[in-house]
This record gives C-alpha cells, sequence and structure tokens, in this order.
C-alpha cells in the first residue's frame, strides 16, 4: 500500500501553519494508515490531528491544530493508497475492449470498485462486493453508489457478465437497499439478448425486489469498430421503438404502484426511434443526468431560459468528485484527485481558479459548436428555432446517413450511372494502375507499331493511341502488374 503524496496545500490552511510541504509522504494519521481518501478525509476531520509524515528520508511527527470539522487543506495524489480491485467480469459489450490502442492508461482501467463508484460515479456490478465492504458503506455513510443491473434473472446476468457469480451478488444490491443506502441502476440493453421479454422480466423484477431504488436508466449498446464480439451489434430503430414502448409502460405501472416512475430510457433511444423528447416533469429530478437520461431536455431548458438552474453533476460526499460547490473545496481541501481514474485537469494551482482563453472578437466571424452526432440532431433543432437565417447542420445530415439507417447513393445522376453500369465492374486492384507511367522508364519501350500493308505507320504514332498495347512487364519488378494493359483501360479506371 502507498503513503498519501502532498500535492499542493491550501494558503492559510492549518497544513500550511502546521509546516506540512508539497512532497511530504503521510505514513499514518493519528495512528491509522488511511487506505484510501475516504479514509483519510474521516481520519482528518477530527480537531487536533497528528500526522507522520516521510520528507527526504527521514520521518516526522507533525501536530496540527485545528477544529472539528475544519479542512486541513491538502491535495493528495490518488484517490485509493491500496490495491484498486479490478474488475473480474468479462462483458461482451464493456466499453474498455471496444477501445483503440494508444489511449492514455486511465482509459484502460477496468475496475469494479465500490469506492470509484462513490467517488468518480463509476458502475459497479457488485460481484466482487462483500461483507465488509457492505459494513464500510453503512456506518461511513458511502452514499449515493450505482450499480450495473442489466438483468434481473441470474442466468440472463450469468451470460451477461461472463461470470457465474453475476447473478447471485444482485443479494447485495438488496442488502445496500435494506440498511437506507441510495442506489442508482443501469441496463445496458444489447440487441437480441436483454431485450425484448427480457428487458419485461427485468422491469418486473425491479419491481418485485427493488423497488427501493433511487433510479434506473436503460442504456443502448454502444459499438464501436474496434470491437470483436459477433452478439454485439447495434440498435436499430425498430428495437430503439419498442424499448421506448416498453419503458413507458412500466413508468404506468410503477406511478400507479410506488407512486414514481423510477425507470428512464436514455435520450439516444428516442433519437434512435425518432421520438420527442418526454417533458421535464417526466424525469423526476434528473437525477441521471450524467448517464444522458434527459440530458437534451436540460439543455434545452437553459438554452431557452426557461430556468435559472443550471444541471451540474452531482456533488457527493463532501464534493469529493468534482471540488466544486463544497465547504472543503473553499477551503482548500480539493475534489478526488485525477491521477489514475479520470483524465488530468487544467493546470491551475488555485483552487476554484480557471483558465482564460482569448479569441477576438469579429462580428462577421460565425458561431461553430463542436459536438457528438447525436448532440448535433438536438442542438440544430434548437437553433434552427431562433429564426437565423444562415445554419448550417452537417451533424444532422449525418445523422440521418448513419445514426438512422439512411444512406443516400453518392454523388452523380442517372447518365453517370449508366455509363458505369455499361462499362462492367472494375477491374482488379493490380490492374487499375496507370501502367503506362507507374512502370520505370525501361519498360516505356516501345513495341513494334501497327502495320499498313506490311509497312510501319509513320513515326509510330498508333503505338500512342488508345488500345495500343504495352511491352511485357518485366516479372522482376515490384510495380509490375500480372499482364499488360491497354492504356485506355487504364485511364478508364
Amino acid at each position: 500500500m502507498s503513503a498519501p503524496r502532498v500535492l499542493a496545500v491550501a494558503p492559510g490552511s492549518p497544513a500550511e501553519r502546521a509546516g506540512i510541504a508539497v512532497g511530504d509522504e503521510v505514513l499514518a494519521v493519528d495512528g491509522e494508515s488511511p487506505r484510501d481518501i475516504i479514509r483519510w478525509t474521516w481520519l482528518t476531520d477530527d480537531a487536533d490531528p497528528t500526522l507522520e509524515v516521510r520528507r527526504g528520508g527521514l520521518e516526522l511527527a507533525i501536530e496540527v491544530a485545528k477544529a472539528a470539522g475544519e479542512p486541513l487543506g491538502v491535495e493528495v495524489h490518488s484517490a485509493l493508497f491500496d490495491q484498486l480491485r479490478t474488475c473480474d467480469n468479462h462483458c461482451e459489450f464493456c466499453f474498455i475492449y471496444q477501445l483503440p490502442p494508444g489511449l492514455r492508461k486511465s482509459l484502460y482501467l477496468k475496475d469494479d470498485d465500490y469506492r470509484l463508484s462513490f467517488l468518480y460515479g463509476n458502475f459497479t456490478t457488485l460481484t466482487r462486493f462483500t461483507e465488509a465492504d457492505l459494513e464500510r458503506v453503512v456506518t461511513e455513510g458511502l452514499s449515493p453508489l450505482n450499480v450495473s443491473i442489466h438483468a434481473t434473472d441470474p442466468a440472463v446476468r450469468n451470460d451477461l457478465l461472463r461470470n457465474r457469480r453475476g447473478g447471485p451478488t444482485l443479494r447485495w444490491l438488496r442488502a445496500l437497499l435494506d440498511h437506507g443506502v441510495e442506489v442508482h441502476g443501469q441496463v445496458v440493453c444489447c440487441p437480441g439478448l436483454n431485450d425484448g421479454a427480457v428487458l419485461d422480466d427485468t422491469l418486473a423484477g425491479v419491481l418485485d425486489r427493488f423497488p427501493e431504488l433511487a433510479s434506473l436508466c436503460v442504456v443502448p449498446l454502444g459499438i464501436s469498430k474496434h470491437n470483436s464480439e459477433p452478439r454485439m451489434r447495434a440498435t436499430t430503430a425498430a428495437e430503439a421503438a419498442a424499448v421506448v414502448d416498453c419503458i413507458e409502460d412500466w413508468q404506468d405501472v410503477f406511478r400507479a404502484t410506488l407512486g414514481r416512475r423510477l425507470v428512464h430510457a436514455s435520450d439516444e433511444y428516442y433519437l434512435l426511434a425518432g421520438r420527442p423528447f418526454p417533458s421535464p416533469d417526466a424525469y423526476e429530478g434528473f437525477s441521471m443526468h450524467e448517464d444522458g437520461v434527459g440530458m437534451a431536455r436540460t439543455f434545452e431548458l437553459e438554452f431557452r431560459g426557461r430556468t435559472d438552474q443550471v444541471t451540474a453533476p452531482e456533488a457527493g460526499f463532501f464534493a469529493w468528485a468534482d471540488g466544486a460547490g463544497g465547504r472543503y473545496e473553499a477551503a482548500g481541501d480539493y475534489g478526488a484527485p485525477a491521477e489514475g481514474y479520470r483524465a488530468v485537469r487544467a493546470a491551475d494551482p488555485v483552487p476554484g481558479g480557471s483558465v482564460a482563453v482569448a479569441v477576438r472578437p469579429r462580428r462577421s466571424a460565425p458561431v461553430g459548436v463542436l459536438t457528438s452526432t447525436a448532440g448535433g440532431a438536438v442542438i440544430a433543432l434548437l437553433v434552427a428555432s431562433l429564426g437565423l437565417p444562415r445554419v448550417r447542420d452537417p451533424g444532422r445530415e449525418h445523422l440521418r446517413r448513419h445514426h438512422l439507417g439512411h444512406r443516400p447513393a453518392r454523388g452523380g445522376g442517372p447518365r453517370r450511372h449508366a455509363r458505369r453500369r455499361a462499362r462492367g465492374p472494375p477491374l482488379p486492384p493490380a490492374r487499375r494502375l496507370p501502367v503506362r507511367w507507374a512502370l520505370p522508364r525501361r519498360h516505356h519501350r516501345r513495341r513494334p507499331a501497327p502495320t499498313r500493308r506490311g509497312r510501319p505507320h509513320p513515326r509510330g504514332r498508333a503505338a500512342r493511341r488508345p488500345g495500343s498495347e504495352l511491352s511485357p512487364p518485366c516479372p522482376s519488378c515490384p510495380w509490375s502488374p500480372s499482364s499488360a494493359v491497354p492504356t485506355s483501360a487504364s485511364r478508364r479506371s
């Protein structure tokens, strides 16, 4: 287990007054070695803690004079000081397996640690959850947590997670809810595996076994070009419409039984199905905004000025996840560290500061919005409602072509397509080279010109006329095609 290393000390904080410096390694707080930033915050929250630090190879004991609840004012290097609990599932739809090579290491981190679920909002399957973890979550109030359910049928969940412990470990979800822990669930809907009747069974199981869930979001399967699983495929518009209908039917059941909708479909399902987004009241507070549920509707409310509040990420316990809006951040206790678990934030030594970006104003400059394909479809409708005369939306056209399955023909009119059909299928790749000019100069020797009545044609012009043949290629030349090709054929391709 590594010791927390001090990265920054807030000016005027108790840590600075006590003499804690950047680079110190904190070995223990009041005789206990913290295992993660959660325990670190609990220990340093007490009055007058004693820190055992290692500085330059020497171990020192530093007493910090502070009141109980007063922030220490120290930023440490990582969120976990002991070993990360990695995921032992082998889900076919896991986005980690679909990433290209060469990205930063934190993107390939395949964790199943409930602490990262609490700190950063990661989803955990609870397949590595233990009795000791349950005791700590309850005693330290680690709430809310995000749990990946996917299916309530044990056999289906085992198949989806490729782990025989997948089904039985849902007992930990029941235990968390029994102890009053706030849990948000998620179902990644894979076409042909856990949609249709299986999705109906899952929602029925949630109503029967886990009605205390704070919310349940259903999101579509994400597929990248690096996916190698044969059973995984993109969701079609018809399948998306069926999922939306299923969820809206179950929302009526949940409202009649529990008094709330509980389950929601992600915005992407409505985009895929071509359906309008539900009203703002239907999202019941946008509790799963960060998971893509209601994000388009909240953006519309802010865009049209219908709300004074900006929907931001959830602060979490002591505002660790983002370090914004909490009393700890104002006093110098920073958010959860980014090292190893998320992208590094903008370099700014001042807590709560910002990085200024200067752009020269120009009245004639167009306004551009860089977004995703699905985001372009949402923004385009809002921008068009302003009545601007010149609004160009390449993202919406791309969505219509590729995201919704409409692929118009590429360029050309009927005459051009008729010419393509008339000349037959294209030549093989090795025969489509401009042979006359691709070969080395020694291969461009002219063959004897065609004769007229046994006599050579004057100046050999027939050799350069379309349709004339070239000399046989050299078999040792790497650029040579398998056989001689007429120049006209190469130009035609």
